[in-house]
């Protein structure tokens, strides 16, 4: 049975990147009736930033000659320790039950939310492997980032994520859904953009919906 977690961290209750993500979900339950769904709303229920405990389970992950992501919990030999992985523990489970992980994020101030920040800390292990797994991004951003647009240079959002998995997870099958210029709707000076806006976002959402048969 394949299994769908999905993460929103938007700040906003009614967002674009929450919209994208929807689609891809509903899609996605309706063609795998069966399959495994699991959500978390990052904002709404924020994870804690890691503390020193958290830290001294990574260390003593550090002196394993492997990381056995079943076995983290036998590394535990404080107080302390057991309170962070108490936060860890369900939040390592939902990802590692997981086939296809789906993330709905704004970019704020060129990069991703403190809760999406939150719980990657939370959820990452030196040397750890998702193997096969798969994640698709659904974003909204304010302004124009793609390639050929002026700040291009400044997307940190997505080569941030695009390197984190490949870097810590060790996984390259990572897709990227994007609605842009969100600004144009609430920005008098953006406001000619809208019509690029809107055509952004209604093909960000047939793309999230297609996407979604082939997951």
């Amino acid at each position: 049975m394949t299994t769908l977690l999905h993460l929103d961290a938007s700040a906003r209750r009614r967002s674009i990147s929450r919209e994208l993500s929807a689609a891809f979900a509903e899609a996605w339950r309706a063609q795998k009736p069966d399959g495994g769904y699991s959500y978390r709303d990052l904002a709404a229920e924020p994870v804690p930033c890691i503390d020193e405990a958290w830290t001294e389970l990574c260390d003593t992950v550090l002196t394993q000659p492997g990381t056995d992501l079943d076995r983290l919990a036998e590394l535990v030999r404080t107080p302390g320790q057991a309170a962070a992985w108490a936060i860890v523990e369900p939040l390592l489970t939902e990802l590692l039950a997981a086939d296809v992980i789906l993330i709905g994020t704004p970019m704020y101030n060129y990069s991703i939310p403190a809760a999406l920040k939150a719980w990657l800390d939370q959820v990452t292990f030196p040397r750890m492997s998702l193997g096969d797994r798969r994640f698709v991004v659904c974003s909204a951003r304010g302004g124009a980032y793609s390639p050929g647009a002026t700040k291009a240079a400044f997307d940190y959002q997505e080569r941030y994520l695009r390197d984190f998995f490949a870097g810590h997870f060790a996984v390259t099958d990572t897709v990227f859904v994007s609605a842009e210029l969100a600004n144009s709707k609430q920005d008098p000076a953006l406001a000619q953009l809208r019509a690029r806006h809107d055509e952004s976002y209604s093909a960000a959402m047939k793309s999230a919906r297609e996407l979604a048969m082939g997951y």
